[in-house]
């Protein structure tokens, strides 16, 4: 059962969600290559709450832009550890131009969650 999990949340230009796409299939490929359990990237559909914060407000989105919100699953932190290693180190990383991320890496928002409640 999955207890660890990595979670993003990722403002971004809504016209700039087609190239995330291709970016996202290529890293669910990576990581689930490398023993992830589960890789989901999610983009904002129904960002109106009826209470609470809500992702817009929260992630600060302005004027054409949507929110990503993206997690993968691993068996432990240990686990999870040792998948991202391995993505780091293989070779096809190095494809990846950072300059080149449809969306401003420093608004990113990360973390690694231990699991709670999986039913």
């Amino acid at each position: 059962m999955p207890q660890y999990v990595d979670g993003f949340v990722i403002p971004m230009q809504k016209r700039k969600v087609k190239a995330y796409l291709r970016q996202a299939r290529w890293g669910a490929m990576m990581w689930k290559e490398h023993g992830a359990l589960a890789y989901f990237e999610c983009v904002g559909e129904d960002l109106k709450p009826q209470f609470g914060m809500g992702f817009p407000k929260m992630a600060r989105l302005k004027a054409g832009e949507t929110v990503v919100f993206s997690f993968i699953v691993y068996k432990s932190r240990a686990h999870r550890d040792k998948v991202n290693a391995a993505v780091m180190k293989d070779p096809r990383m190095n494809d990846m131009d950072m300059k080149a991320m449809p969306f401003d890496v420093k608004r990113m928002a990360m973390g690694g969650f231990e699991v709670l409640v999986s039913w």
